[in-house]
């Protein structure tokens, strides 16, 4: 997951120079004459990391816009909460001023994805972005109400 505009820069140059390895790679496999299946079992590799890291910059493009996914899981609210920091346009160094901790300790928090985050810790990072999160619950039918079984 790209967390800053520095990742997101660097992803972006990557993805740039994959491009050109990419078709270096595929045509000096064409020079040796490997047939399109063999290119395709040779370049996969190659092309799963491209998609991946395609994938990730349009993520962060996302939560740029605004975008912030709902999460399915509250094993989930850290990329919520990096989601909603990157959509308000705020640097990790602002949100540790919001939050009067260390740029540091907000960096460590993203990095492991705020994994174990307390529900008080949490609503205190949403209140520095002064968001709001809702939180709806689903509840399953109850076995003896299933119909048709």
């Amino acid at each position: 997951m790209i967390r800053t505009d520095v990742e997101y820069k660097d992803a972006i140059q990557r993805l740039d120079e994959d491009r050109n390895v990419i078709a270096q790679q595929q045509q000096a496999l064409a020079a040796k004459g490997l047939d399109a299946a063999g290119m395709a079992r040779v370049m996969a590799p190659t092309l799963s990391f491209h998609e991946q890291l395609k994938e990730e910059v349009e993520a962060y493009e996302k939560m740029r816009r605004g975008e912030v996914a709902p999460i399915q899981s509250l094993a989930h609210i850290g990329r919520m909460l990096i989601g909603m920091r990157i959509a308000m346009g705020l640097t990790q160094r602002e949100l540790a001023t919001r939050l009067e901790v260390s740029e540091t300790q907000v960096s460590r928090d993203e990095r492991n994805d705020y994994h174990g985050i307390s529900v008080e810790r949490a609503q205190r990072v949403i209140d520095a972005l002064r968001g709001k999160v809702t939180v709806q619950a689903e509840v399953p039918q109850k076995e003896g109400d299933l119909v048709g079984v």
